[in-house]
């Protein structure tokens, strides 16, 4: 029965589908199993799949940052800007990824001690940092970046003997990681916690406010350095760089399974939402569909993973209370 009920949990679901999409792609689509095509695949999504992670826990934690994308342009911006005034690539890099963390820092300030829904907070810093990444670079494009860093980024460099790129070896790195501070230590016991029950958690002795800003902080860190890679790999530094990718992020991590709510979620599950886009996404491709078709598609599975775990939820307290309703006292 305990095998049973773990074969219908929702990460696993959404495994089973990752794997059922891919299997379809090798069967009906020619060039799909190619490494050059795989190795392309999967990167086009290490920008999203990096800003992922840290989001994870922030939404195991009840909370959310929609700035993510916006930081990310900010970073390809300053990062433009800096490089066409003659800096040097080594000190732009720690630069950027400063202005990440004080992103990061406000997000966390104005939730924790101003008090605010993470919610709104963000949607008012992704207009904010976009704003700001237009003001660094305006309109422009700045190209030409050395290509001792940038040969790292691209779908053509691969770790020897594999069909994974560098940022996609970076992300399983981090995702190891990732997993287990939430699975196996104290730390990520508390962050089921906070997004469980935050004053529980709270007069429990976890100090939920240093905790929250350091995920933010994290998050803003991670979509700067994102920021870098998305500039290196397309070779072309612009102020709308990753715009809408914060809906592609938020949909990985709600289609593997993560409750909005909070406290309730895996990695695994949140690794296999972002590779199960990242799939479709380069399924549909090949198959010429296009790209508004994309979009909706990426829509209609950020409202599955929404509504489809709800009313299984739904579902399964009802058959509960009708049993306990029928059965003798």
């Amino acid at each position: 029965m305990r095998l049973l009920r773990t074969g219908l949990r929702w990460d696993t679901a959404v495994g089973v589908l990752l794997v059922a999409v891919f299997v379809t792609g090798l069967g009906t689509t020619d060039g799909f199993a190619s490494r050059d095509n795989l190795a392309f695949a999967f990167n086009d999504i290490a920008e999203v799949a990096l800003m992922a992670l840290p989001m994870t826990l922030l939404v195991v934690a009840g909370q959310v940052d929609l700035s993510v994308a916006s930081m990310l342009g900010l970073s390809s911006a300053l990062t433009g800007q800096l490089w066409d005034s003659g800096w040097a690539f080594e000190t732009i890099v720690p630069v950027v990824l400063l202005v990440g963390v004080a992103g990061g820092l406000l997000n966390g300030w104005l939730v924790t001690k101003v008090g605010l829904p993470s919610l709104a907070v963000t949607i008012g810093t992704l207009a904010l940092y976009r704003g700001l990444a237009s003001v660094v670079l305006g309109s422009n494009a700045i190209t030409d970046f050395p290509e001792t860093y940038a040969k790292w980024a691209v779908d053509t460099t691969t770790v020897p003997g594999t069909f994974i790129t560098y940022p996609v070896a970076l992300f399983i790195v981090l995702a190891v990681v990732a997993a287990v501070v939430l699975h196996a230590t104290g730390l990520g016991r508390s962050l089921f916690a906070i997004g469980a029950q935050e004053d529980a958690a709270y007069y429990a002795g976890i100090r939920v406010g240093r905790i929250k800003l350091a995920l933010f902080v994290v998050t803003g860190l991670v979509s700067a350095f994102a920021g870098v890679v998305f500039t290196l790999r397309y070779g072309s530094a612009r102020a709308d760089n990753g715009q809408g990718f914060e809906m592609l992020v938020i949909a990985s991590v709600l289609l593997g399974g993560i409750d909005f709510d909070g406290g309730k979620g895996t990695l695994f599950g949140a690794v296999a939402g972002v590779l199960l886009i990242g799939v479709l996404k380069n399924l549909l491709t090949l198959n010429d569909v296009a790209n508004e078709v994309q979009v909706i598609v990426t829509g209609l599975l950020l409202v599955a993973s929404v509504l489809t775990p709800r009313l299984i939820s739904t579902v399964s307290e009802r058959r509960h209370r009708r049993a306990a309703a029928t059965s003798p006292n």
